[in-house]
């Protein structure tokens, strides 16, 4: 083989390891049980907060590798704004039950909005 067919292999090997890397998903271990709702596709990004929403209404966070930590409402943004500092290429994932009402996520959403975080709806799939 010449020289430029080794750089070229060499080159889709080292897109192949990329995209794998980036297809892939990491098993972030969330201690709070939800049943989260079904879709399509699970959930692919590398979320490093996560704000969790039980069937209770309860609200708990986790930044990076943390166990989730109850937390109020009022106490999100601030978190969340915490983490951003240290982390500001993340993503927030919400995982909410799916018996959690609308209004609820849409509240959580609010604040991403606002605030420009990234985030993503954490789901199951099917």
């Amino acid at each position: 083989m010449d020289a430029f067919s080794m750089a070229s292999m060499t080159d889709i090997i080292f897109l192949l390891l990329i995209f794998f890397m980036i297809s892939s998903t990491m098993v972030v271990p969330n201690s709070i049980k939800v049943t989260l709702p079904q879709s399509e596709q699970k959930t692919a990004v590398k979320p490093l907060v996560r704000i969790t929403i039980d069937d209770r209404l309860n609200y708990f966070a986790a930044f990076g590798s943390q166990r989730e930590k109850p937390v109020s409402f009022d106490e999100i943004t601030p978190f969340i704004k915490e983490a951003y500092a240290k982390e500001p290429e993340t993503f927030v994932a919400l995982y909410a039950d799916e018996s959690v009402p609308y209004k609820e996520i849409v509240r959580i959403l609010n604040i991403a909005g606002e605030n420009n975080f990234r985030m993503v709806l954490a789901t199951r799939a099917r």
